[in-house]
């Protein structure tokens, strides 16, 4: 890469893609001392910003009246969903908008999770609340409900110690082990990580201040007016694509790494996840809009009112597994394929090599695609460890105890061997 300006987009992938830093005209001294990515500061997204709550309650428990898929404590549920949520009578998990000192951040499903109390209302959720609320509400399959907890925590500069996590902003006193051997832990607002260029409803990082993570009512019109009160998988599929163009054209720091291969995993959430039985299963408008939050303003436009579970929801009835995501993404990214990779400063674009099913920039059909799923989430703890001595081998046993038995029986080979 030739611009220095593409260094903020590269840090978070230089130790993870060794070829960042080895590409012509980067000075790969720059990438030497790097431990993790660092704060926004007083930014957006940084601590300076960051909303804080004394008031830490934690998730509202799941209960023998009201069991859902009695998915507790990180371990498997039922595994059976039809049931409404949340159920009738069951105050505790009822909306709650958030208030000045709670967090939250770029996920729509996360966010109403949080505002129904199925995660800890102040944004400061774990490891088990993640899996168990995924279960509980979304009927996620376990396999795929640990995968996506641990990205979260892995690749967002959670904690894997404290296994707490921000689903905002930066949080650090409240989720690290130690702020000092850490560093920064940004939280789902972190760039190039959960939340990339070319997102459904928020603007790319670099083209609005680092903000990447607050609701634009005019890319969720853009949205509408694509999938046109329909936002199934060719749909979808089609204004991924166009998003992409957008930021490609618009965006001079554009990246599309090996993580963004989660934009397609998330935008299959709209169509597999968020419908109601009571809709017939099918991903309409009004459905679609309240679990963004998006209140039409009467000229076109969208405002945004807090995220939340709509009323008489019931949830999917089978569960929602790695396999069926994996397939997903694949079936989305071959309707409209686009390469991996990132813009130089000379106006070109550089491909991304083979990482795993990607291969010289493009996705390729194959069985390896749940494998490289798992290989983002555990490329991301030897950097997290670095200087670290005393939480080494929890760390460790977090991704041999949590992640890695879903995907031995895959055949995926273990990263941390």
């Amino acid at each position: 890469m030739h611009s220095a300006l593409l260094f903020c987009a590269f840090v978070t992938a230089a130790n993870a893609f060794p070829w960042v830093a080895e590409q012509p005209g980067v000075d790969s001294s720059l990438f030497r001392k790097l431990r993790r990515q660092q704060s926004g500061g007083e930014g957006a997204g940084g601590p300076s910003t960051c909303p804080f709550n004394s008031n830490h309650p934690g998730a509202a428990p799941i209960t023998a009246q009201y069991p859902y898929n009695n998915a507790k404590n990180g371990l498997p549920g039922n595994g059976k969903g039809g049931y409404q949520v949340p159920a009738p009578g069951d105050t505790a998990h009822a909306f709650t908008a958030p208030g000045p000192n709670d967090i939250r951040g770029p996920c729509p499903g996360l966010n109403a999770a949080a505002n129904h109390n199925f995660l800890s209302h102040d944004g400061i959720t774990t490891f088990n609340e993640l899996v168990d609320a995924q279960q509980n509400i979304y009927n996620v399959g376990y396999d795929l409900a640990t995968l996506l907890a641990a990205l979260g925590l892995t690749l967002t500069d959670g904690d894997v110690v404290t296994e707490k996590l921000s689903i905002g902003c930066d949080a650090t006193t409240r989720t690290s082990y130690s702020p000092v051997l850490t560093g920064s832990e940004p939280g789902l607002d972190g760039h190039n990580k959960f939340e990339g260029d070319t997102s459904l409803t928020r603007n790319d990082f670099f083209l609005d201040g680092g903000d990447d993570f607050t609701f634009n009512g005019t890319l969720f019109g853009m949205m509408e007016n694509t999938c046109q009160g329909n936002f199934d998988r060719a749909n979808l599929g089609l204004y991924r694509y166009q998003r992409y163009q957008q930021s490609l054209a618009e965006n001079p720091n554009f990246y599309f790494g090996p993580l963004s291969l989660l934009l397609f995993g998330a935008a299959t959430f709209l169509y597999e996840l968020m419908p109601s039985g009571t809709h017939n299963y099918q991903p309409d408008f009004e459905t679609i809009s309240t679990f963004f939050g998006a209140e039409s303003n009467g000229n076109g436009g969208y405002n945004f009112v807090h995220e939340q579970i709509p009323a008489n929801w019931t949830n999917r009835v089978a569960p929602y597994t790695n396999a069926d995501v994996t397939s997903e993404i694949l079936a989305m990214y071959l309707l409209h394929p686009v390469l991996f990779g990132g813009k130089t400063g000379t106006g070109g674009f550089d491909a991304l090599p083979t990482f795993g099913n990607i291969q010289n920039g493009t996705l390729v059909d194959g069985p390896n695609t749940a494998c490289t799923l798992y290989q983002l989430s555990t490329q991301s703890v030897p950097s997290y460890l670095n200087g670290v001595i005393t939480p080494t081998v929890a760390a460790l046993s977090f991704i041999a105890t949590k992640v890695s038995p879903q995907y031995m029986n895959l055949g995926c080979p273990d990263p941390l061997t």
